[in-house]
C-alpha cells in the first residue's frame, strides 16, 4: 500500500472503499483446497433474494465473517461462501403485484443483495456463488432424484394436505397460522391430491441416533428435532369388524390401558369412514367440513373436538365388547393408521371428546400409593397400577404393557412395533417458480424417470404469470413429451420441488460449483462436513433436518464420506426493536416505525409515553419485537451504512449481545460504536505522527511499562478465549475498549514506553481485524505493517508477561472498601495482614477501636473486623 500522511479524521467511506478494493485486487478470500493445510469451512444460511438485507441477514453474517477471518487468521484454509435461496413462492407474489416475471425479479434482487454484501465487506468467495434457480444447480437434485426413484427411496402416493385457495398451492403445516394461509391469509383446505415423496423415514434411526454424535450442535436444537423424529415403542392392535374380513388397525403407546378403550376414532379421510358416509349424509357432510380444517397437529390441539358416530362397531380384542367407531376431527389421516382407540380416562384429548359426547369414561390405571385422580375433572394420563382389567389387574403399567403385549401377540391380534411421528418428506409443490420434477406419466408404463441425458429440465422462464395455479400446466410445449421406455405419448410432471430441496444440499456444491460433469467431485470430501454453520434458531428443524437426510442420500451413493453436514451449529438470535401503534375506529392497528417516535420523560427521566413526531399524537408501545415489515419496525441497514460505515454496523452486531442471544436495537449504541472507532483512530493518529517504534525489551521495562504490557496480554489472552471458543464477541470488544482506554492514559514517551504503546495499538487492530475489517487494513498500515492485516497472524500472548511480581489487594474495614495495597505476589499473610494494618486509610477507619479479625483473601482482598 502506497503510504501517505494519516488523515486526521476518522472517513470510513474512504478507508472501506480502499480495503474492499485492495481484497478484490488480490483476490484475498478465493479458497483453494490444500491437503497440507488444515481445512475450516464457515457458512451461513445463504438468504432468499427479496429485494434488500435486513437486520436478521447483517448479524448473521457479520458473525459468519468474524469466524471465518478469525480462522485465516490462525493458518488454516478457510472456505466462505455465499450464494441465494432462489426458488419459492415470494417470487411469484411479486411477480403478479409488479408484473415482473419471477426469474427477472429475483435476479435483479440477486445483484442487488450481492452489493450490499460486498459493501459490509464479508470475505466471501464469490468465484463459488451460486443461485439455486440455474439450471446449472437444479440439475443435478433432479438427477439424484432419478436414482432414489430407482432405489425405492422416491414414491407418489395420494395424500391429504393444506391446500391453499388463494396460492394454489400445498403448504407446510408450519405455514398455516390459525387454519389460514401464513401468506395469503386465505381459509386452508385439507385436499386429497398425487404427491411426491423422499423416504425420509427409512433414515429415521441413523438421524435420531446421529444426534447423540453431534456435542457442536446446541442442546435446544438436538431436542427440538428428537421430537420432531418422535420414536415411540407401542403395540398395533387389530380390533376385528364384524361382517368384514380386514380388521381396524391402530397402534398405541400405552397397552396398559387397552382395557379402558370405549370408542375408536377415525380421521375423516379414513377409507371406512368415507365407507359409512356413501349411506350416511349427514357424515357425508360432516366429512366435508373436516376437509376445511389444517391437517397440523398443533393447530388441532387447540381445535374443538367434534365427531360423528358412524353406526359400526369394532370387536375388543380382549373383552369381546362391542366398541362404537366415531369419526373424529382431531385424528389425521397421515398419522398412523388414520384410527386411534381412545381411552378417555388416561388421554386428555380421548377425555375432551368423551365429555362432549357423553361417551363413556372408564378408569383402567389408578395412581400408585398415595396419589389420586378425579376422572371428573381431567384424565389421568401417568402409569400406575393396572384397575378394571381382568388378570391384568394389579400389575404396574410397565408389567402390564409387557404382558398384554404377548397375548395379544399369541392370539394374532397384535404385534409390538417401533414407529416415529416423522413422516415420508413430500416434496410437489403445486406452483410454478421452483425446479420441475424430472418424472413423465406414460399411460403404459406408468411414472417413468426423465432420462440423464435430457437432464435437466429446464424451467420456462418466459411465461405469463397471474397467480391462479402454475402456468406450466397450460404450457403444452413443456408438459408434452415421448416416454423413454415405450416412445409413447407421456406428460410431463408440473409439479416443482419443494425448496427445501435446494437448501438441503448447497453447502457441499459450494465446494465445487463449477463441475458441469457431476454433481459432486473429490473437492467436496476435501471441505465438508461444514465446520462451523451458522444459521437462525427458526430453521432448527425442517431445514437441519432434511439437510442431514439429504447429506446421508449423498453418502450412500458414494458422493461424500463424511455422515453428517454440520460438525458445529451456531443459532443466532433474533434483532429486536421497538414497536409502536394506534388502533384504527374500526379495530384495526397502524404500526408507525420507531425512528418516527419522539419520547417523552417525566422530570425523574422516566419514560412517560410516546407520540408520533409528525403530529404529536400520542401512540402506544407493545415493547420490544422481532424487527419486521409487518410490524414496521425494521432499520435499513444500508442507511446505517452511508451514515456511519459498514465497521460501526459490524461492530454494533456483534457488541449489543452474545449471538445466542435476541439482540435489541439501540441507536444510541450504533453512535457508541461510532465513536470508539473514532476514538481508536485518533489513539494511533496520535501514537504514529511521533514517528515509528520499535518492538520492547521486557528487560529494560519500568514497573508502570510492565504494567501496560500485562494488560495488553492478558487482552490477547481474554479475547482469544472469547473469540476462538466462546464467540462472545462482546466480551472481546469490551476487553479491547478498556485496553484502549489504558493506552490512552498510559503518558510515557520514553522509547521503551512507545514500544509498548506499539505493541498494545498492534494487538488491538488484529484483535478487532475480524469484526471492523476496514479501519483495521487502514490502521496496520499506520502502524508500520508492510503486509495487509487480513494475511496477519493471531495475536499471541507471551506468558512471561502475565507474571506478576507484586498483586494489588482490595481492604475493607468491615466490609467497606477502604484502601488498596500492593504486596509481593509471594508474600506472607502475617505481612499482608500488617500491610493493611499500616495503610493510613485503614488506620483512620480503625482508630480507636479493637482490631477482632484480619481475613485474608488469597490474591483477592483483605477484610478487618474491627469494633
Amino acid at each position: 500500500m502506497q503510504r501517505k500522511a494519516m488523515e486526521e479524521i476518522y472517513q470510513p467511506e474512504e478507508i472501506e472503499a480502499q480495503a474492499q478494493r485492495f481484497w478484490e485486487e488480490n483476490d484475498t478470500f478465493r479458497a483453494t483446497e490444500d491437503p497440507a493445510r488444515p481445512s475450516y469451512y464457515c457458512l451461513s444460511m445463504f438468504p432468499y433474494p427479496s429485494g434488500k438485507l435486513h437486520m436478521g441477514h447483517v448479524r448473521n453474517y457479520t458473525i459468519g465473517d468474524v469466524v471465518a477471518r478469525y480462522q485465516r487468521m490462525l493458518g488454516r484454509n478457510v472456505l466462505q461462501p455465499m450464494g441465494w435461496d432462489a426458488f419459492g413462492l415470494p417470487a411469484e407474489n411479486a411477480a403478479i403485484q409488479n408484473r415482473v416475471p419471477p426469474a427477472q425479479w429475483t435476479r435483479q434482487n440477486i445483484t442487488y443483495m450481492r452489493r450490499q454484501l460486498k459493501r459490509l465487506g464479508f470475505g466471501y468467495d464469490w468465484h463459488r456463488e451460486i443461485a439455486t434457480c440455474e439450471p446449472s444447480y437444479y440439475r443435478w437434485e433432479q438427477w439424484l432424484f432419478t436414482r432414489l426413484f430407482r432405489k425405492g427411496l422416491v414414491y407418489k402416493k395420494t395424500a391429504t394436505v393444506n391446500w391453499d385457495p388463494v396460492d394454489q398451492t400445498v403448504l407446510a403445516n408450519e405455514q398455516v397460522i390459525d387454519g389460514k394461509g401464513w401468506r395469503s391469509g386465505a381459509a386452508v383446505e385439507r385436499r386429497a391430491i398425487p404427491q411426491w415423496f423422499l423416504k425420509i423415514t427409512a433414515y429415521a434411526d441413523e438421524l435420531l441416533g446421529a444426534l447423540d454424535e453431534l456435542p457442536g450442535w446446541p442442546e435446544q436444537v438436538k431436542t427440538m428435532q428428537r421430537n420432531w423424529i418422535g420414536r415411540s415403542e407401542g403395540v398395533e392392535i387389530e380390533f376385528a369388524l364384524p361382517d368384514r374380513d380386514a380388521p381396524l388397525k391402530v397402534f398405541t403407546t400405552r397397552p396398559d390401558t387397552l382395557f379402558g378403550v370405549t370408542y375408536m376414532a377415525l380421521a375423516a379421510e379414513h377409507p371406512l369412514a368415507a365407507e359409512a358416509a356413501r349411506s350416511n349424509r349427514e357424515l357425508a357432510a360432516f366429512i366435508e367440513r373436516c376437509k376445511a380444517n389444517s391437517v397440523s397437529e398443533a393447530v388441532l390441539a387447540t381445535t374443538e373436538k367434534v365427531g360423528l358416530d358412524t353406526g359400526l362397531r369394532a370387536l375388543h380384542p380382549l373383552t369381546g365388547e362391542l366398541v362404537p367407531i366415531w369419526v373424529a376431527n382431531f385424528v389425521l389421516m397421515e398419522y398412523g393408521s388414520g384410527a386411534v382407540m381412545a381411552v378417555p380416562a388416561h388421554d386428555q384429548r380421548d377425555w375432551d371428546f368423551a365429555m362432549a359426547y357423553a361417551l363413556p369414561i372408564r378408569e383402567v390405571v389408578a395412581p400408585g400409593a398415595g396419589g389420586t385422580s378425579d376422572l371428573a375433572q381431567a384424565a389421568y394420563i401417568e402409569p400406575g397400577v393396572l384397575v378394571s382389567s381382568g388378570e391384568f389387574s394389579g400389575l404396574t403399567s410397565q408389567q402390564a404393557s409387557g404382558a398384554i403385549a404377548e397375548r395379544l401377540e399369541a392370539m394374532g391380534c397384535g404385534k409390538r412395533r417401533i414407529t416415529y411421528r416423522l413422516r415420508d418428506w413430500g416434496v410437489s409443490r403445486q406452483r410454478y417458480w421452483g425446479a420441475p420434477i424430472p418424472m413423465l406419466h406414460c399411460p403404459h408404463c406408468g411414472d417413468v424417470p426423465v432420462p440423464d441425458e435430457e437432464l435437466p429440465v429446464v424451467l420456462p422462464e418466459e411465461v405469463e404469470f397471474d397467480g391462479a395455479g402454475s402456468p406450466l400446466q397450460r404450457l403444452p410445449a413443456f408438459y408434452q413429451a415421448r416416454c423413454p421406455e415405450c416412445g409413447g405419448a407421456a406428460r410431463r410432471e408440473t409439479d416443482t420441488f419443494d425448496t427445501f430441496m435446494e437448501s438441503s444440499w448447497y453447502y457441499a456444491r459450494f465446494a465445487c460449483a463449477d463441475n458441469i460433469q457431476a454433481m459432486l467431485d473429490s473437492r467436496a470430501a476435501y471441505w465438508t462436513p461444514v465446520t462451523q454453520y451458522i444459521g437462525g434458531i427458526e430453521h432448527a428443524i425442517l431445514h437441519l433436518l432434511y439437510a442431514r437426510f439429504y447429506h446421508k442420500l449423498l453418502r450412500d451413493e458414494g458422493l461424500l464420506a463424511s455422515d453428517e453436514p454440520f460438525t458445529q451449529l451456531l443459532t443466532q438470535g433474533m434483532v429486536l426493536n421497538s414497536i409502536f401503534f394506534r388502533r384504527t375506529p374500526a379495530g384495526g392497528i397502524v404500526y408507525y416505525s420507531p425512528a418516527e417516535i419522539e419520547l417523552r420523560y417525566d422530570e425523574r427521566g422516566q419514560p412517560a409515553g410516546a407520540v408520533l413526531r409528525s403530529d404529536g399524537q400520542p401512540v402506544e408501545s407493545a415493547g420490544m419485537g422481532t424487527m419486521s415489515k409487518s410490524k414496521n419496525n425494521g432499520v435499513d441497514p444500508q442507511a446505517l451504512v452511508e451514515r456511519f460505515g459498514a465497521d460501526t454496523v459490524r461492530l454494533f452486531i456483534l457488541f449489543a449481545a452474545p449471538p445466542e442471544q435476541a439482540l435489541e436495537w439501540s441507536d444510541s449504541a450504533v453512535e457508541g460504536a461510532y465513536r470508539f472507532l473514532k476514538r481508536l483512530w485518533n489513539l494511533v493518529l496520535a501514537h504514529v505522527t511521533d514517528g515509528p517504534a520499535r518492538a520492547p525489551e521486557p528487560a529494560q521495562l519500568t514497573p508502570p511499562q510492565q504494567a501496560m504490557r500485562r494488560k495488553i496480554h492478558e487482552t490477547i489472552q481474554k479475547a482469544s478465549d472469547d473469540v476462538g471458543r466462546r464467540f462472545t464477541f462482546n466480551t472481546a470488544i469490551a476487553a479491547v475498549m478498556e485496553l484502549a482506554n489504558a493506552l490512552s492514559r498510559f503518558d510515557d514517551s520514553s522509547d521503551q514506553g512507545r514500544a509498548v504503546r506499539q505493541e498494545g495499538l498492534e494487538a488491538s487492530v488484529l484483535i478487532l481485524a475480524p469484526m471492523v475489517p476496514h479501519i483495521a487494513h487502514r490502521l496496520w498500515y499506520e502502524l508500520g505493517h508492510s503486509d495487509a492485516v487480513v494475511d496477519a497472524e493471531w495475536p499471541t500472548v507471551d506468558e512471561a508477561a502475565l507474571r506478576r511480581d507484586v498483586v494489588d489487594l482490595v481492604v475493607q474495614v468491615n466490609g467497606k472498601r477502604r484502601s488498596c495495597i500492593q504486596v509481593a505476589v509471594d508474600a506472607e499473610q502475617e505481612a499482608i495482614r500488617a500491610a493493611a494494618l499500616n495503610d493510613p486509610n485503614v488506620r483512620r477507619f480503625t482508630a480507636d477501636k479493637h482490631i477482632e479479625r484480619v481475613i485474608v483473601v488469597p490474591a483477592r482482598l483483605v477484610n478487618v473486623v474491627a469494633r
